[in-house]
């Protein structure tokens, strides 16, 4: 399977990493280019016990790479996961705006099928709108699903986590 992972906070590069762990080919997207530049030297921005590791593994074995490049992530996956951050507005609603621009970005270099997954903590129905703004910015295929898959990770053993979740 063929992943882009857009973003390459915590749950974006622990669950990019933990997919090509078990033998998907993952492209990580992010929009920070001083990040990207650091993740492929190999530097980790955060700290999870065994990253490092995982992310040294996979990229040595061509399962895993980094780009700043929304369209080369897109064109070379079928999924394409949303995992950028939500933090709370002043009112405490999520902000959604890091969402709408990864839609828009996705829209815009879709040119086959794509299966959309919202992987941020996102309100219910998120996935409607995350479509309707993928539709409204897509100049090449309309053909794409949206799915959830929420995160569930806890930091110190989000890897563990992912690769033998409970639920």
């Amino acid at each position: 399977m063929k992943v882009c992972m857009i973003g390459t906070g915590y749950v974006g590069l622990v669950s990019g990493t933990c997919f090509a762990d078990i033998g998907h080919e993952v492209i990580c997207v992010d929009n920070d280019k001083r990040k990207v530049d650091v993740l492929k030297k190999g530097g980790i921005p955060i700290y999870e016990p065994g990253l490092n590791e995982l992310v040294k593994k996979n990229v040595a074995a061509g399962r895993l790479s980094f780009t700043t490049d929304t369209r080369e992530g897109v064109d070379k996956a079928l999924f394409v996961f949303i995992a950028v951050g939500t933090p709370p507005k002043d009112n405490g609603e999520p902000d959604l705006s890091s969402i709408e621009q990864v839609a828009t970005e996705i829209g815009a270099a879709m040119r086959d099928y794509k299966i959309i997954v919202e992987k941020s903590t996102v309100p219910v129905q998120t996935g409607r709108w995350v479509r309707t703004v993928v539709e409204r910015f897509s100049r090449h295929s309309k053909e794409f699903d949206v799915a959830s898959n929420p995160e569930f990770l806890r930091e110190g053993s989000a890897i563990t986590d992912f690769l033998h979740p409970d639920r």
